[in-house]
């Protein structure tokens, strides 16, 4: 207990505490400097909620129906193609718009807001510890018969290897998105200027834009968006992040085809 109470201090309150001095130092070197403000978290928030707007109302598999349901529902490849609207619409305004806005608005790095691959190498322990840590519940999930008729969402996975390929290729996609946006562009804008109350910020929305699934994963989002969101800012990497996504999404697909 002693230990794993010191690994908790260590890779929590100890980063905390480092992210508000930084944070403290940034507002006082801003402050001393007469720069005013700091808008872009201003601006980080406000395309935050636009951007969440835009998956509710126009980036699911509904919205495909609504505008191109009637030219392709005979295809063979027609729920293949409302799931690309949907991961499409995920890489769109999680992945291009925010890397967007840090080139052209915030004349930033990609690689200041996590997405360096520099050290990954290092950090990799993380992963492969969460990931044994999550795959126990992974497996006593797949013997339900409610998580069968969940996964994979793209239920001809299993008709050949390309739609297998193509399907958990898009899937990957929207991880990569999902964590740029979240783990990178959201959280390390708003650490800057909130220190660790930003990681609290994020799981708000990012609790929200799993509502439709059900609770206990919903619940779930809002532990795994603080571990997530304090090991990003302490790793300055979103890419254990995004590796945790990819691999248990990919186990669970697996694992479900495997029983059906």
């Amino acid at each position: 207990m002693n230990r794993l109470a010191s690994l908790g201090r260590r890779l929590f309150v100890e980063v905390w505490t480092g992210l508000d001095r930084e944070a403290a130092a940034e507002r006082a070197r801003r402050q001393k400097a007469g720069l005013g403000i700091d808008t872009r978290p201003m601006v980080a928030l406000t395309l935050a909620a636009f951007i969440l707007i835009f998956q509710e109302y126009w980036g699911d598999r509904s919205a495909f129906d609504q505008l191109l349901g009637d030219r392709f529902a005979r295809s063979h490849w027609y729920q293949l193609g409302t799931l690309a609207w949907w991961s499409g619409a995920k890489i769109a305004g999680y992945g291009v718009v925010p890397a967007l806005t840090v080139w052209l608005l915030f004349r930033g790095r990609l690689a200041d807001y996590g997405c360096s691959l520099r050290g990954i190498r290092k950090h990799l322990w993380i992963y492969g510890a969460l990931y044994a840590a999550v795959l126990p519940f992974i497996a006593v999930a797949a013997r339900t018969e409610a998580f069968r008729e969940t996964y994979p969402f793209y239920v001809y996975a299993r008709r050949s290897w390309l739609d297998l390929v193509l399907w958990e290729s898009m899937y990957a996609a929207t991880f990569v998105a999902l964590e740029l946006f979240f783990r990178g562009f959201l959280l390390f804008t708003l650490a800057r200027v909130m220190g660790p109350h930003a990681i609290f910020v994020t799981i708000v929305p990012y609790c929200m834009v799993h509502f439709h699934k059900p609770v206990a994963e919903v619940a779930g989002a809002v532990v795994a968006g603080i571990i997530l969101g304090t090991l990003a800012l302490a790793t300055r990497s979103i890419w254990c992040g995004v590796l945790i996504h990819v691999s248990v999404a990919w186990t669970m697909d697996l694992l479900a085809l495997v029983r059906r």
